[in-house]
């Protein structure tokens, strides 16, 4: 007589049972009955799966199951993607974790391509390990992975298909740039974490000796303030990019500023001249009321930059360092030296009107 074990053990049946059916191709198509595909959203090959993908792949297995058992021709295609920016991000947070001194660049693009791959076949591995392991009933036979010639020639076909029908066109874009491991960064693999940091007003002359009245009322419409000006007080939390700004923006409706729209100032520290636009997406009431537009380094900044056909000007090298389109005396300098500079300097010219503490 057999003594049924005290609690369940998948391990003791599980895995054989699985490895049978499929030694079986129990899960291939039959070549019977009215076809019936799912294509699995191929898990990016960055590390392991997640009780999302669980959950996600317990519903098309229970959907490619009973189509099955109901005759139907059935295929669940599998396989993995390479998430290219973000598997590269991995790649070489891993060798700075090794502590042999490897990166990017002293691998050069061959040898950093070679870690690449030996860490997509970890991962891809460890991935079609932990489905099996799940009881998926997909087709291995056919698992194909993002970068295949299959699927790589679909992608091209695909793009070129949508380029000529003008759907889809090359253009330039911002985008997340880590400037330690050299590269672009996923939207999805950015954290936005709140810090302390600081609001920074800074002068920016109105050309040719220009004046204007400067008057301020509370909510209930009484008088605050009257003075006259020669310049917009800007509120910046990056005042290093202040020397690609292509232009200063105020809320058209603002009656502080809507009159000096269309209006030039001069940029602290480079002379270089740039329009007073109005825009309805800046915030009236926070800080100064006036904003900088520097659209190669800040997405809103972008769209703001793209709306009115301003220049973009790109200020750093891939490192973070300031780059030659910077004047002379900041170039090769880390972005936060540059910061240090630029405050000094502008405290010295007598245009840092304010610095306060702000939630960044």
């Amino acid at each position: 007589m057999t003594q049924l074990a005290s609690s369940y053990d998948p391990k003791s049946f599980e895995t054989a049972l699985y490895e049978s059916w499929e030694k079986a191709g129990l899960f291939k198509p039959s070549g019977k009955g009215e076809p019936y595909t799912i294509l699995l959203p191929p898990p990016n090959v960055t590390g392991t799966l997640h009780m999302g993908h669980a959950f996600q792949q317990t519903l098309m297995d229970a959907l490619i199951r009973y189509h099955r058992m109901r005759g139907y021709d059935t295929l669940w295609q599998v396989g993995t993607d390479h998430a290219g920016i973000a598997t590269e991000m991995v790649v070489s947070r891993n060798l700075a974790l090794e502590g042999k001194g490897e990166t990017r660049d002293s691998l050069g693009r061959d040898g950093f391509i070679g870690k690449v791959w030996e860490w997509k076949a970890h991962s891809g591995n460890v991935i079609e390990g932990q489905m099996r392991r799940l009881g998926t009933s997909a087709d291995w036979s056919r698992s194909t992975f993002t970068m295949d010639p299959g699927p790589s020639e679909a992608v091209i076909e695909s793009f070129i298909r949508w380029h000529e029908q003008g759907l889809i066109y090359r253009g330039q874009r911002l985008v997340n740039w880590d400037p330690v491991l050299k590269t672009a960064i996923s939207d999805l693999e950015v954290e936005s974490v709140e810090e302390d940091g600081f609001m920074w007003s800074i002068a920016y002359a109105l050309e040719d000796g220009a004046s204007y009245e400067h008057v301020e009322v509370d909510a209930d419409g009484n008088e605050t303030l009257r003075e006259t000006r020669t310049s917009l007080v800007v509120a910046t939390t990056r005042p290093e990019t202040l020397l690609g700004d292509t232009a200063v923006m105020v809320h058209p409706e603002d009656s502080r500023y809507a009159h000096l729209i269309g209006k030039r100032v001069t940029l602290p520290l480079t002379g270089r001249s740039v329009p007073v636009i109005g825009d309805d997406y800046v915030d009236k009431a926070f800080g100064t009321g006036v904003v900088k537009v520097t659209p190669a380094h800040d997405f809103n900044d972008y769209q703001v930059g793209v709306r009115h056909s301003l220049p973009m000007i790109n200020l750093f090298t891939t490192t973070a360092t300031l780059n030659e389109n910077a004047p002379e005396k900041y170039r090769g300098l880390d972005r936060y030296e540059a910061r240090k500079l630029i405050l000094a300097e502008l405290e010295d010219l007598g245009i840092l009107v304010e610095t306060k503490a702000h939630k960044l």
